[in-house]
């Protein structure tokens, strides 16, 4: 009879403690979501009470007007944002892997300061920053929208550069030393050598960005205009009168928009790992 494998010292995923205590650390950060996704298809205006199973509610949501207009909205500065933080984040990643400077150890933390400090603070600050400069909040759409397309790539691009910096760190540097011994100029280096090697880090990134904006309330609340309206920020405005099934479900959706992209993110950084670890094995 075949007996059980003892526990060794540091296999820890083994151990019922451990196990007990994801498990509790799992329900308590998803069943708020799972519960909200669920009563996105209760058939009664009241949350608390399950009368049957209906689709009506997401097609209530998908003719609200205002709501349609506001997810246009997110998807429009998601974009723009998205575009330019690739673009300066993949500047910054080869400038912090590739040449050395004076003050580079503070210009990389100060590059680094918007993803670790609170939405709060950003906001407050970007808020400040317009009424200092004295930023028109009445443009035609949708130049409307580029004082949170000016915020969102603030904190977007950082991203981008430290998922690209890491991708340039497995880079071999004699790659781009032969196509200078062939006769290739720096901008050629840069965009037949590089930018190839750096694809899947920058559509990672890219789609950590276009997550992290299409998500964001707290710097989309102090930056947008009156009459400029996010997504996030037009289902904050209907839960304040009250959470019905159609808030879930517009929830639901902007929930699955961001785990699909989130997911696919990962997917290709995975990839891309896979491949360079058989490269050099």
């Amino acid at each position: 009879m075949a007996t059980a494998t003892p526990v060794g010292p540091l296999d820890y995923a083994r151990r019922t403690w451990v196990r007990l205590m994801l498990m509790v650390v799992f329900v308590f950060l998803y069943a708020p979501i799972i519960t909200l996704i669920a009563f996105s298809f209760n058939d009664s205006r009241r949350n608390i009470v399950w009368q049957g199973f209906t689709l009506d509610y997401y097609g209530k949501a998908l003719r609200n007007d205002s709501l349609i207009e506001a997810f246009g909205n997110s998807l429009t500065i998601a974009l723009a944002s998205t575009i330019i933080s690739i673009i300066l984040g993949a500047l910054v990643a080869v400038l912090l892997w590739r040449f050395r400077f004076p003050c580079r150890a503070g210009y990389e933390g100060a590059m680094a300061l918007p993803i670790v400090i609170p939405e709060i603070c950003m906001g407050v600050a970007m808020l400040a920053f317009f009424s200092r400069v004295g930023w028109p909040s009445d443009l035609p759409w949708p130049f409307s929208l580029s004082a949170i397309t000016i915020a969102h790539v603030s904190f977007s691009f950082p991203f981008v550069a430290v998922v690209v910096r890491a991708r340039l760190e497995g880079f071999n540097r004699e790659l781009a030393e032969a196509a200078q011994d062939l006769g290739a100029t720096e901008w050629q280096v840069f965009r037949d050598v590089m930018i190839p090697f750096m694809r899947p880090g920058l559509v990672a990134g890219g789609m950590l960005a276009f997550t992290l904006s299409l998500d964001d309330f707290v710097i989309t609340f102090f930056t947008s205009g009156p009459n400029t309206v996010t997504f996030p920020v037009k289902v904050y405005s209907m839960v304040r009168f009250s959470v019905t099934p159609e808030v879930n479900a517009a929830s639901t959706i902007l929930i699955v928009i961001t785990v699909a992209l989130t997911a696919t993110a990962l997917w290709l950084q995975n990839r891309a790992n896979d491949k360079a670890e058989r490269a050099v094995g």
